[in-house]
């Protein structure tokens, strides 16, 4: 296990050309996570594929949802809501000019541009428009995460049923990939997360993930003394390294991964960016970090990654391969880059807001201007809590599905426990804010009475209003 943020020894900036400062600490977490701390020329490219992921979501008439040309049958797991389903098909960043587009194509442009394959063409292909729907195989199964797992939590993730999701990352696409005969992959798309409310939480996101791996002779052909140096070995695992491999190959392995990501970054923040490594736990790499980067002053994680667990890619038919895999959540760059203040805006049909990121290069710099910030409307919410079976996230997601985006942020400000008949109550504050217009009072009233008749009929508390 990981120790959270515990400082280790061995510490180094990246900056090109110049000495490589690298800071070490360590954690756990759950999958490539996004976690905010606060927070014209044709771009295009035919090494870029395709598959199309369709758009449409219904329920039919026996309550199977039917979602991309397919029905799902409606279970105990069920927990998908209309207002989720409609953001299926929207697919942001393939979108031209909206900043979730810049920000892929940016990235998009540097792999292309820095790792060239054999025959002059580049070594990366991208996959940007799988749909969203898997298997909870896919999703948790074949990354090797433990069905105990909290991260496979129906309170955390979208289900249509007890064997089909909508994906909690971008991850859940890369056994097929590597089994189809692939070793270096972008996978760009929508991923789905049941969260808090707040300015850089919503339930659906969007990830880049990144992976690739290595033969023997790829990885120690400009080695000098390379021809005896192997993969593999029988040995122990350690935090260090796993049991299958030997420490020469990690250390490279390792090594690829920090330079491919530093450079990565340096491109799209510029050079002189300092960079620290954090040490930390996934369930499908070891050993595993994440990047936090210094923008303006403060530490900010930016992605996750690590080697990949030889046992996946043996799965997926690589046996003589070792790889490196990273997943990181494109929005928070954008609002980092972009200084966008609030999650919600990605989603804005606002011409104020779309047309600050049509540019004629990728590449151009952009400070966004904020759009005329709304007063806000805040009423507050209380009630006791049922017996058993309350998640907080199943109340988030009522209020997104009938407040929409109009509500801002949810703050759980108090609890209190009856002491005698020792009954829990929570009470919530929410702040309404439309991003485009005035709320009234009047219509807010509106809203947040058919969230308090909501909670009590699908929630089973009982009000105290």
């Amino acid at each position: 296990m990981c120790s959270h943020y515990e400082p280790l020894k061995n510490s180094v900036v990246a900056m090109p050309g110049k000495a490589i400062q690298i800071v070490h600490y360590g954690k756990i977490v759950l999958l490539w996570r996004r976690q905010f701390k606060r927070t014209v020329n044709d771009f295009s490219h035919a090494w870029c594929r395709n598959i199309s992921s369709g758009v449409v979501a219904s329920t039919s008439s026996v309550n199977a949802v039917e979602l991309l040309g397919k029905a799902y049958l409606p279970d105990d797991y069920s927990n998908v809501t209309k207002k989720v389903l409609s953001k299926v098909g929207e697919n942001l960043h393939n979108q031209r000019y909206h900043p979730l587009w810049l920000i892929k194509e940016r990235m998009k442009d540097h792999f292309y541009k820095q790792y060239i394959g054999r025959f002059g063409t580049p070594l990366f292909s991208v996959y940007d428009d799988f749909p969203p729907v898997v298997t909870t195989e896919q999703n948790f199964d074949r990354l090797l995460i433990p069905e105990d797992h909290p991260s496979r939590k129906k309170g955390d993730n979208y289900y249509l049923n007890r064997t089909h999701m909508l994906r909690a990352h971008t991850s859940a696409h890369q056994w097929d990939l590597i089994h189809s005969g692939l070793d270096a992959f972008l996978v760009v798309g929508d991923v789905y997360r049941r969260d808090q409310i707040d300015n850089t939480h919503y339930p659906v996101f969007h990830q880049l993930e990144g992976v690739r791996l290595f033969s023997n002779h790829e990885l120690f052909s400009n080695i000098r003394g390379g021809e005896s140096f192997s993969l593999f070995e029988k040995g122990l695992r350690t935090p260090h390294k796993q049991e299958t491999h030997t420490m020469e190959a990690t250390k490279l392995v390792e090594h690829s991964l920090k330079q491919a990501l530093t450079k990565l970054v340096i491109h799209l923040f510029g050079d002189g960016l300092e960079i620290r490594w954090v040490d930390c736990c996934f369930p499908f790499t070891h050993p595993s970090f994440e990047m936090e980067i210094n923008f303006q002053g403060e530490w900010m994680e930016v992605l996750g990654c690590g080697v990949m667990e030889q046992q996946l890619v043996n799965s997926a038919g690589a046996e003589n391969k070792i790889g490196w895999a990273f997943g990181l959540g494109m929005e928070r760059l954008a609002m980092i880059l972009y200084g966008i203040p609030d999650i919600r805006l990605f989603w804005s049909k606002d011409e104020r807001f779309l047309k600050q990121f049509h540019v004629p290069c990728i590449d151009q710099k952009i400070t966004f201007q904020p759009l005329s910030k709304y007063p806000p409307v805040i009423n507050d919410i209380s009630f006791w809590l049922p017996s058993e079976k309350y998640s907080a996230n199943d109340f988030y997601d009522l209020v997104r599905s009938i407040g929409g985006d109009t509500v801002e942020k949810i703050e759980h400000i108090d609890e209190f426990t009856h002491p005698e008949t020792k009954r829990v109550s929570h009470c919530y504050r929410i702040t309404y804010r439309h991003l485009e217009r005035t709320l009234v009072q009047k219509e807010v009233n509106g809203i947040h009475q058919a969230i308090e008749e909501s909670v009590v009929r699908e929630l089973g508390v009982e009000g105290r209003f």
